[in-house]
């Protein structure tokens, strides 16, 4: 993966750029079915609209989230755990990033990615999540690489997510404050995508 892009605009159309490519290609109902979902997933989460993450339209009313960070495994078992999982995210300002490089694979019991993701945050939210800064008054650039399992039932609904991050690929560096593209704007700049897949 490539080296985090350095420029302070946030360009909304690379959230969706490798599913949209994808979903210009796909033939297979089913897999077109996982892939919109996956794209109007990505999309509510960060216009800050992930309670309709969790309906009976998009994902099954007992998902199981499992998410590896640094050698920890965090499993969310059920919808009120992976409601609360979502609400942390939110609380702590971490929901809002954009993917710098990404590869989806597509198939019928549903997808596999690898991603490069971006964000600019406070330098509270990374000391909460115990990552170490030099100024506790700065806002830093923060990415990592991850690679994610989604496996979805037969309706194309999500049965639950694996969520692998590679931690030795971590760049932590400090940023303009102008650079934070905040959960309110976030959600003006997609929620025209977030139209365009209902």
């Amino acid at each position: 993966m490539g080296e985090v892009a350095q420029s302070a605009d946030w360009d909304v159309h690379m959230v969706t750029r490798e599913v949209d490519r994808l979903l210009d290609k796909v033939k297979d109902p089913r897999h077109r079915a996982i892939l919109a979902n996956y794209r109007r997933h990505v999309l509510l989460e960060l216009a800050g609209r992930w309670p309709e993450i969790l309906q009976p339209d998009m994902t099954v009313s007992h998902p199981v989230y499992r998410i590896s960070i640094g050698g920890q495994m965090a499993v969310y078992d059920g919808a009120d755990e992976v409601a609360g999982f979502y609400r942390a995210l939110a609380e702590a300002g971490l929901a809002v990033s954009t993917p710098v490089e990404e590869k989806i694979a597509v198939a019928d019991w549903g997808l596999a990615f690898e991603t490069r993701s971006c964000q600019v945050v406070p330098s509270h939210a990374l000391v909460a999540h115990g990552f170490q800064v030099d100024n506790p008054d700065a806002v830093y650039r923060f990415s990592l690489v991850s690679a994610g399992i989604w496996a979805y039932d037969q309706n194309a609904k999500l049965l639950s997510e694996h969520i692998y991050t590679d931690t030795g690929s971590l760049q932590i560096e400090q940023a303009d404050p102008a650079d934070i593209v905040t959960p309110e704007r976030a959600a003006q700049l997609v929620t025209p995508l977030l139209e365009d897949s209902s």
